[in-house]
């Protein structure tokens, strides 16, 4: 059987029109038995949806990667917090477009970081803004922190990972706050922070605040990749191989 062809999206630089992907994304995908291909955005085109029902037609799975915070007042969420350090708003735009698509299709998803708030404020979530301010007196969870967190009982997530805890790396500031239905918590931190989303009604779609890609050759953490492989080699794809 020829390896599930995973989609990835990545980073893009406004100010020098680039895409940029770090190699431990397609890395992690192909250790897990992927093919995984880089997504360039089509960004305020008003053919955006067209090309992107296009590329999911031919792909099996998608991974939504880390990036930088969201533009806030499109979303409804009030105004930008000063200390955000945001994505290009067309840039946003596609990657909501992106994911709302996919999820109308149950196409196999696992969102990392920004990944993970996407999947969620494409739903309808709320966020934290700036969790230092915030939230003060916490657990800061940015530069590459280590911290645990425990996947919620009967989630998707603990049979992939285990009921921990589950030492894991953040690079974040920002978080969900209130998680709406059909998307459930999956795992919180000790202190109660949400970790990982997921929906219940979906073949594969997990959203983690963590980054299992930087911890290589950990099992519990290259569980997640094998997952969104197993669910993503018995999607239907459209377009023919």
């Amino acid at each position: 059987m020829p390896a599930p062809v995973i989609a990835v999206n990545g980073l893009y630089h406004a100010e020098d029109p680039m895409l940029r992907l770090r190699q431990r994304y397609p890395d992690a995908v192909r250790r897990a038995g992927g093919f995984p291909i880089a997504l360039a955005p089509r960004l305020g085109a008003t053919d955006q949806l067209e090309e992107l029902e296009a590329v999911l037609d031919r792909v099996d799975g998608l991974v939504l990667t880390g990036g930088d915070d969201f533009v806030t007042e499109g979303l409804g969420l009030g105004p930008t917090h000063p200390a955000a350090d945001v994505t290009d708003d067309s840039k946003q735009g596609y990657d909501l477009a992106l994911t709302r698509l996919a999820l109308e299709r149950d196409l196999p998803i696992l969102g990392i970081c920004y990944g993970m708030q996407c999947l969620g404020l494409a739903g309808g979530a709320t966020l934290w803004q700036d969790l230092p301010s915030q939230r003060p007196g916490v657990v800061q969870h940015a530069g590459s922190a280590v911290h645990s967190i425990r996947p919620t009982p009967d989630s998707k997530l603990a049979g992939l990972m285990g009921l921990g805890p589950v030492e894991v790396v953040s690079r974040h500031h920002q978080a969900l706050r209130t998680i709406p239905p059909p998307w459930i918590a999956s795992g919180v931190d000790e202190e109660g922070l949400v970790e990982a989303i997921e929906r219940p009604d979906r073949s594969f779609a997990i959203g983690i605040q963590w980054h299992p890609e930087l911890s290589p050759g950990e099992p519990v953490h290259e569980a997640l990749f094998r997952g969104l492989i197993n669910a993503a080699r018995a999607f239907p794809r459209t377009a023919p191989r």
